[in-house]
């Protein structure tokens, strides 16, 4: 049994697609990130970076103890290789191509979260939270948002997928293109994003991840306090 310490952001619903792909028994324990959960010593032992997801494997492959993961990228990859799904365990894999070799894969998970995920997250923020309209911030990071649909739109010109067939690069990146509306993004400006887009949106296990957060979206909050939570965090904030 995998717990899963969850929210509804973007690398949240990273593991549940995965999760739910894969057919792997899961709990969700909700951390709500705009109440500060995030601080509760309990989860910080699991994270110590105060972020969402992390999650405790009770079964690892080993037959050990328990094993807690932080950071999305980490939490794809420890679970790709735990179920031996979604990744291929050759570096040039012609034994398996229909999976994609490891490295074509783990570049562009990598590329997605040290170039995607931050990129399109300060965007976001700078578009809809930041309480002054700075426009040179909203520029930077619309701009460099749509540099980064460039490269993923050039990628998939000659593929279905990300890396081959589909993987854990494709679950990394789809969840940041979801708000491309608010990321100031028109997929009509980029078709190959845009079809393999629409491919995953309709694959059942993406549908089955964004339905249980739905579960979440609609708690009451502080909406100040939620902004000071999540926005003004320094030195001092980590317990």
């Amino acid at each position: 049994m995998i717990d899963l310490y969850y929210w509804t952001t973007p690398n949240g619903h990273k593991i549940t697609i995965f999760l739910e792909e894969v057919g792997l028994p899961y709990k969700i324990i909700p951390i709500n990130i705009g109440a500060g959960d995030q601080f509760q010593p309990e989860f910080l032992k699991i994270s110590p970076n105060n972020r969402i997801p992390a999650i405790v494997d009770h079964e690892p492959a080993d037959g050990g103890e328990a094993i807690s993961v932080f950071e999305s990228g980490a939490i794809l990859l420890y679970l790709a290789e735990k179920t031996g799904k979604l990744i291929s365990p050759n570096l040039r894999d012609g034994l398996r191509p229909a999976i994609g070799d490891r490295t074509e894969v783990l570049q562009w998970l990598f590329w997605q979260m040290a170039g995607l995920g931050p990129m399109a997250g300060q965007n976001h923020h700078f578009n809809r939270y930041a309480p002054e309209k700075i426009e040179y911030a909203i520029n930077r990071y619309v701009n460099e948002t749509a540099r980064l649909y460039a490269v993923l739109n050039k990628r998939l010109a000659d593929r279905e997928f990300v890396a081959g067939d589909y993987s854990i690069a494709d679950i990394a990146a789809y969840p940041w293109i979801v708000p491309h509306e608010s990321q100031s993004q028109n997929l009509d400006d980029f078709p190959n994003l845009k079809r393999w887009f629409e491919a995953i949106k309709t694959r059942p296990a993406v549908i089955r991840a964004y339905e249980k957060a739905e579960a979440f979206k609609n708690q009451a909050l502080d909406l100040e306090k939620s902004r000071n939570l999540l926005f003004n965090q320094s030195a001092n904030t980590v317990v």
